[in-house]
This record gives C-alpha cells, structure tokens and sequence, in this order.
C-alpha cells in the first residue's frame, strides 16, 4: 500500500514486542491444532499479513448519534493466527480527516455482534486510543497482545465523529453498526443495524514464529467472491487458505486483494491492478506469492480491449514488477463467460488466445488453469451448470471450492 505513517514509531514498538514475544508464546500455549513455539525448532517471530480488504470507495457515513460517534463493528475472518495483531485504518479515498475516537479488537463469540468475554483489547496508536487519518491516508496501530486463532472471526470495532468513510463493498459478510462510542462493549446489543461492507479497517497482520509468509490473491469479483454465500468464507481464496499447513503445504497467510469490477488494465471500480499492485501485493508483510486472477473485465465492459497481447502484456507487467521484489507469480486462466451479457464470439477468442499464451509459460512462474476446471465439457465456452452462480460468468460456492482446491499449494 501506500507508504505507512508512522512507521518509525511502529518500527519500534515493533521490536518491543519482538523483544518479548518469546514470553507471549510461552504464556499463551499452542494455537489449536499447531505445533506450540518455544521447541527447539521455534523461529524468531515475524509480522505476517492475516486478512485484508482493498479500500475501493468512499461512502458518506450514516448520521452521528449520542455524543456524535458512530460505532462499525466490522467482522473479519482470519487465515493464520498468532500471538499479537496490528490493523490498518485507511481514509485513502476521503476527502476530509478521518477522526477516530476509539478501536477496540476481540475475538467473535458465535455469529453475532458478541464478543468473547475477557478477549477485548483497547488499540492504540503511537500510545494513544484515538487518531486522526488524514484524506488520502492511513494509520497502522500499535502491537495489540491477543491470541489470534487460525480461520477464525475477529471483530475490530471503529468509532467515529463526521462522515469519512472508505469502504471495501460486496464484503459477503455481515458486520454491524451502532449510535454512539460503543467499542468497548462485549456484548452487541448496541449494534442494531446491519451492514455487508468493510468499514475502515482494511488490514490485519499478526505476529507469529509459524507462519511461512503469505500469498496474496489479486482480481476482480470472482476473487473477492461476489456470489458466494454470506458470512460462509467460500471464496476461492478462503478455500485456499483451509488447505495451507496440511499435507506438505507451507503455513501460509491467504490474503484476498480482490475488488468486483476491477480491471488490469484500465480503471473499473477502484484503480486498476496494475496501478494498486504495490498497495494490494508488494506492500503486505511476508508476502512469497501472488496469484494473478484478473483481465475478464477488460474483454467485457467499455472500452473493452479487443487484442490479447495489451493483457498478456499486462500480466508480464505484474510479474516482473513481483520478480523485482523476490515473490513467485502464480496466473489464473480466465473463466468462461458463454452466457453473459456481453460475451460475445470474439470476447470468447480473446480469451481462449490469452488463456493459451498463460498455459504456454513464460508470463507466469506457474499456472493454475481455472478454465479447464470449470468449464462445461460439452460447451468449452460456458461454465459448468454446477459451478456456474447463475449469471454465466461469476462461479457458484461449488465453483469457487473447485478453484481453491485446483491450485497446487505446494507449489506456492
């Protein structure tokens, strides 16, 4: 992302906590399911990135209710744990300062707005527990202690004063909303309102001794999981992130960089990839991979790119600019759009042309051929009745399981 302010200041607490996460890893214990650090084999602890959401538009905020705050409690679903967490508050696309009165994080208890009693931490930054974001910008908090599970939910609450809002839309998961600073309550009483939006927050890394690194998965609405059932973690990546640390694959973190409408080229809805790639790929810690899954966009909405080499071009780009930063590039062909509005004949040539140069080698370092897995047998143009939402482009959650399952993990 853009160059983080503060980062002095957060370099420092940084190495305080790294000073003392040995002590934080014997005193909480193992995470379920993993191996505990402190053996023999234990690694120096490192940030890695957890969840993220790429800040796509700004939206007025709803109006201030008692003492002129407003409370978004927002939901997010983790992909690796750890033994402390840092969030990243954005106001990239406001165009007034963004005046946070107080965050709060916890872990989530069952499928509402309740947090776990006793999980609730107070975030500061730079020591204290309100900041203000300047438009355009964002603000990285201070190490908060708590033990973050493995495909977990947390709730980071946001209260606000004015009307600022960057948001991530189509979230495909509830979050919630109240009048008031209500971010240090444990139960969600408060929040009576419901919102399918990310608000705010759009990062979370963790400190962990376990964890590889991290892959990161870059597209349009079919990574960000336009169609997949709310508040299920069925997009392609979630699926992806179930499979890391099982059966010689590495612990990696799965962060999805995913925004329905994105193109690669030219800008959709939010910048295109190749102008956010350093923002959404190269500047999350401990990022290995990238998987590219992008371009359908630019074959079907105005102004439509009619050659296969301007894409191919494209996605050379993104993997030399990855290259440059030592990452593994993994491409996606691009699904069948027979069906769809707009997919005409010679959008379907364009594709078959771009999906044959990916296969051939030499753009990517590897392919994951979300075509041929996809594709209907007997109409090579359309998708599978099965793993098709519907709407002949977007991938049921039958489909995106079968996208997350078809990439070779250990090959990340």
């Amino acid at each position: 992302m853009h160059k983080r302010r503060g980062y002095a200041s957060l370099a420092a607490l940084t190495a305080v906590v790294l000073l003392i996460s040995g002590a934080i890893y014997v005193g909480v214990g193992a995470l379920k399911g993993r191996a505990a650090a402190g053996t023999p084999t234990a690694r120096a602890a490192v940030w890695v990135g957890t969840w993220s959401a790429p800040p796509v538009e700004a939206a007025a905020g709803a109006g201030q209710g008692e003492r002129g705050a407003r409370s978004v409690r927002n939901v997010v679903h983790t992909s690796i744990g750890g033994t402390a967490a840092r969030l990243t508050l954005s106001n990239l696309l406001g165009r007034r300062p963004l005046t946070v009165a107080q965050v709060s994080l916890a872990l989530r208890a069952g499928s509402g707005p309740n947090a776990v009693p006793g999980s609730l931490r107070h975030v500061t930054f730079h020591g204290l527990r309100g900041v203000t974001v300047a438009p355009g910008g964002q603000s990285v908090s201070d190490p908060v202690v708590l033990e973050i599970p493995y495909d977990g939910d947390l709730l980071v609450s946001v209260a606000t004063t004015g009307r600022s809002v960057t948001v991530h839309p189509r979230a495909r998961q509830t979050s919630y909303v109240a009048d008031g600073d209500r971010t240090q309550d444990v139960g969600g009483q408060a929040y009576t309102s419901r919102i399918h939006t990310w608000q705010h927050v759009t990062a979370i890394d963790v400190l962990t001794r376990e964890a590889d690194g991290a892959v990161v998965a870059i597209g349009d609405s079919i990574t960000d999981g336009t169609t997949a059932t709310v508040d299920a973690n069925r997009r392609w990546p979630d699926v992806l992130a179930d499979r890391m640390g099982r059966r010689g694959a590495p612990r990696y973190g799965v962060l999805n960089a995913g925004i329905s409408g994105n193109r690669l080229l030219e800008r959709g809805r939010g910048p295109s990839a190749l102008a956010r790639f350093d923002r959404d790929v190269l500047a999350r810690p401990g990022v290995k991979t990238v998987i590219v899954a992008i371009g359908i966009n630019d074959l079907l909405r105005a102004p439509r790119t009619a050659k296969a080499d301007r894409i191919t071009a494209g996605l050379a780009e993104l993997t030399r600019r990855a290259h440059a930063r030592g990452l593994k590039v993994i491409g996606a062909t691009l699904l069948p759009c027979g069906g769809y509005r707009g997919c005409t004949h010679s959008v379907q040539a364009v594709r078959e042309e771009i999906n044959a140069v990916v296969r051939g080698g030499g753009v990517f370092d590897g392919v994951v051929d979300f075509d041929r897995v996809l594709r209907d047998p007997h109409a090579r143009g359309r998708l599978r009745a099965v793993y098709d939402s519907g709407d002949h482009v977007h991938p049921s959650d039958a489909g995106y399981a079968r996208m997350g399952g078809a990439v070779d993990v250990a090959g990340l």
